[in-house]
């Protein structure tokens, strides 16, 4: 007991033991600049009126139905608000705040409809929250020029080691994501993509190669699952940062997935040594460089009570990013099937679905049924995101139920067709089309009413 004391006192001390912030100022000023540059991307392409505007029904996620899009107005004023909040995180201009609103502001926005959710999304958020709770604006920043003293050369050990571990997570758990026969056995669905890509200039003849969905499906697993443990060393690090900006500008040419490269190549940043800007600066302007900071002696004293409570907050953040990946082996196989523990596990890329999904309304007094579309409610990319999501499914046959009980001034029942296909295998029933949906209810427990995972091998798709 005296010994596990001891080495928890020894790791308290190590986390709380001073560094160079320099890293964190320039993943302060990174970050915020992608973020800002983000907000106006969507502001440019139109993406704040067809994601948000155009629809007239948004999906919630379970336990966040209250939360409703503002007016179309007031959606281009908050896109404006957040890319100049943006700059302001970079520019470190009333930081804290600054970063604060973006990081509420952002993860508002994620909860506005669930068919916007993307990975990178999720994380940005996270990592804008982490930003927001760390020193990273008392360096290098606006609000430092206005008050010296405020300024810091110098934080706890800690605060880099969590953002180590957001980000090495991310990876990690995509490469383990990707351990299933689909993708290591059958090359699915890289195939299915590479195939679509054969147009592609160059390189198009040799992603329809036999070869290449096979060697480039492994490459990413084991890319992904170890790569962080590449950026951990010094040794290999500059050859893993290498990989990284590498991997993240093919699968950029490759596959339209926005902001993810950028935000993944920003956040290997923070495997490198504290001081690396420092010394990018020396190496680059050595006139005007401030030389590295060095960190005061190693401090034994005993961690204070105010530290105990910080280092409990930061590793119950972590036992939830954990748990939340892990969640999916309560579901039991076949996740990217039943998709019950699919968001937020950074399960990234590992699945192509297609369905067609129709309606039957059926009214208890007369007995009639009518068949509906969900294209009667949805934009073409929700009903897209919609087909293979069941508990959006589910969600849709409530908003069918109450829309027609209102019109017909009855009970009604609800069931669905939904056929869908899994990484290029034949379409088979998602949901059972026995279960009256608008009688079921969504929760955390294992659906019973989704069908259970295809067990037949994905086929061998051709190019054309």
């Amino acid at each position: 007991m005296t010994d596990g004391r001891s080495r928890l006192s020894a790791a308290l001390r190590a986390a709380f033991n001073p560094i160079d912030i320099a890293w964190l100022a320039a993943l302060r000023v990174l970050f915020g600049l992608a973020m800002a540059f983000s907000m106006v991307r969507f502001i440019a392409y139109g993406w704040i009126d067809r994601f948000f505007v155009a629809p007239a029904f948004h999906f919630k996620y379970w336990g966040f139905a209250w939360v409703e899009p503002l007016s179309g107005a007031g959606m281009h004023q908050l896109f404006w608000a957040l890319a100049a909040l943006g700059l302001c995180v970079a520019l470190g201009v009333c930081f804290r705040l600054s970063a604060l609103l973006f990081a509420l502001g952002f993860a508002y926005l994620q909860l506005i409809d669930v068919t916007t959710y993307l990975n990178h999304y999720y994380l940005a958020t996270l990592l804008s929250l982490l930003l927001a709770l760390s020193p990273a604006g008392r360096a290098y920043s606006v609000d430092v020029w206005l008050r010296p003293g405020r300024a810091l050369e110098h934080v706890p050990a800690g605060v880099l080691w969590l953002f180590r571990f957001q980000v090495g997570l991310v990876y990690t758990c995509a490469g383990l994501a990707k351990a299933t026969p689909d993708w290591l056995l059958h090359a699915q669905p890289l195939r299915i993509w590479l195939n679509a890509r054969g147009d592609m200039p160059l390189l198009g003849p040799l992603l329809t190669q036999p070869f290449a969905a096979p060697v480039m499906s492994w490459a990413g697993f084991l890319f992904d699952a170890t790569i962080a443990w590449w950026l951990l060393s010094r040794r290999t690090r500059p050859w893993a940062f290498a990989a990284v900006i590498a991997f993240h500008v093919l699968t950029r040419a490759l596959f339209p997935i926005g902001m993810f490269p950028v935000i993944m190549v920003l956040g290997a940043l923070v495997f490198f040594s504290p001081s690396w800007p420092r010394r990018l600066l020396a190496f680059a302007r050595s006139a005007i460089a401030s030389p590295a900071s060095r960190p005061p002696a190693e401090r034994s004293s005993a961690p204070t009570r105010g530290q105990l409570a910080i280092a409990g907050i930061a590793l119950a953040y972590c036992a939830l990013q954990l748990a939340l990946p892990l969640r999916t082996f309560a579901y039991g196989p076949g996740v990217s099937w039943h998709e019950q523990g699919m968001r937020w596990s950074w399960r990234v890329m590992v699945r192509e679905k297609n369905g067609s999904v129709t309606f039957i309304v059926r009214d208890k007094r007369s007995g009639r049924s009518l068949h509906v579309s969900p294209s009667r409610y949805l934009t073409a990319l929700q009903e897209r995101e919609m087909s293979g999501q069941p508990d959006l499914i589910l969600q849709l046959a409530h908003h069918i139920r109450a829309d027609f009980a209102a019109r017909l001034h009855g009970d009604v029942e609800v069931r669905v067709d939904a056929l869908v296909s899994l990484n290029g295998r034949r379409m088979r029933a998602l949901i059972d089309p026995n279960v009256d949906l608008s009688a079921i209810r969504d929760g955390l427990a294992p659906a019973s009413w989704i069908t259970a995972a295809p067990a037949e091998p994905p086929p061998r798709i051709r190019p054309i």
